[in-house]
């Protein structure tokens, strides 16, 4: 309602008559000037979704004339409706597929990949758990899988004590159980069902705390707003030296690819067909102001160099993907790196 009495305001008082006498009063709702609104369209992942709804409502803010509409289809959905022409925008925790790219060909579509942020996840015990320090990915997913067996700390390894695991994780309907289900265990959405569910990370938080054999996760940026009051583990990737790769997450390893497989860069794929003023505003606005609005929504901010080969991508209008090649893992990636890396082939090639 405050952009309606701003545009009031912006009115002369000749014009504010004239359009008061009148019945189109929706007149101002898009300028005093006459002009329409304009619309960009954007569906896609719940993960990205409220990076993406954080930018659309500053950038609305300082925007006249401009709709920015969001939906939330899942990454699959909303790549099914950006390859029928019916967004401009999709937002995607993963890269595009094989499958999606002959799609985006049969239908003539050309696309911009635009990495926007990363992802992490931690993995927490209670703080005065002193037996367990680092987990490899594969014994996180011995323990999270679908049926696991696992109910007591020595069965994930032999030195841990003979006392059961209380396990806490997000619900169902979490981007984050999504996410964590794909990387740990190799299949979104599969996971063991025995263990206390929130959709709230404050209720994880509290339930870890308050338990002396919990394991549980959730996203980095809040356990950094916990620090003192819970204990993260590292991860290490490689089950063959149990230990010597262990990384603990932090904002710095998630950016340098050393916390793997809980980081994972986060996409918005743009429809070079749709690229209308508004759009080309709006995602250059995303790109300028992701870093800063990446860490409120509890995301890691990419590095400044990440984000200027990012938008030299977008404004050069350089299509195709380069996280979804064919035997790229887009997990622990760094992506200035990879962006670098493909501007220089494709100077060479021109």
């Amino acid at each position: 309602m405050s952009r309606f009495w701003s545009l009031l305001a912006q009115c002369s008082s000749g014009s504010l008559s004239a359009l008061l006498g009148s019945a189109a009063l929706a007149i101002v709702l898009v300028g005093c000037g006459g002009s329409s609104v304009d619309s960009v369209s954007i569906d896609g992942s719940s993960t990205v979704f409220p990076l993406t709804e954080a930018v659309a409502e500053e950038f609305m803010e300082d925007t006249q004339n401009v709709r920015v509409n969001v939906g939330v289809s899942g990454t699959g959905g909303g790549f099914s409706k950006f390859l029928r022409g019916e967004t401009a925008i999709n937002d995607a925790s993963r890269p595009i597929s094989p499958g999606e790219i002959e799609k985006a060909k049969a239908n003539g579509i050309e696309f911009i990949e635009v990495p926007v942020a990363y992802d992490g996840l931690a993995v927490m015990v209670h703080p005065t758990n002193d037996w367990a320090n680092c987990l490899t990915a594969d014994e996180l997913r011995e323990l999270w899988k679908p049926n696991s067996s696992i109910d007591r700390w020595n069965q994930l390894r032999d030195e841990f004590p003979d006392r059961p695991i209380e396990l806490y994780g997000p619900g169902t309907a979490s981007g984050t159980y999504d996410y964590f289900t794909e990387a740990i265990v190799g299949e979104s959405g599969a996971s063991r069902a025995d263990y206390t569910a929130s959709e709230d990370d404050n209720v994880l938080a509290q339930g870890i705390r308050g338990t002396e054999l919990a394991l549980g996760y959730f996203g980095l940026a809040y356990y950094e707003n916990n620090v003192d009051e819970l204990k993260a583990l590292g991860i290490d990737p490689d089950a063959r030296d149990r230990g010597a790769s262990c990384v603990t997450p932090s904002a710095k390893t998630v950016q340098n690819g050393s916390y793997r497989p809980l980081s994972r860069p986060l996409f918005i794929y743009v429809n070079v067909d749709k690229i209308t003023s508004s759009t080309e505003d709006l995602v250059t606005f995303y790109l300028n102001n992701a870093d800063e609005l990446a860490s409120d929504v509890g995301y890691v901010a990419m590095p400044d160099d990440a984000y200027e080969l990012a938008l030299e991508r977008f404004r050069t209008r350089t299509t195709g993907t380069v996280f979804g090649a064919e035997g790229v893992d887009a997990t622990g990636t760094r992506v200035e790196e990879m962006l670098r890396t493909a501007m220089t082939d494709t100077t060479a090639q021109e």
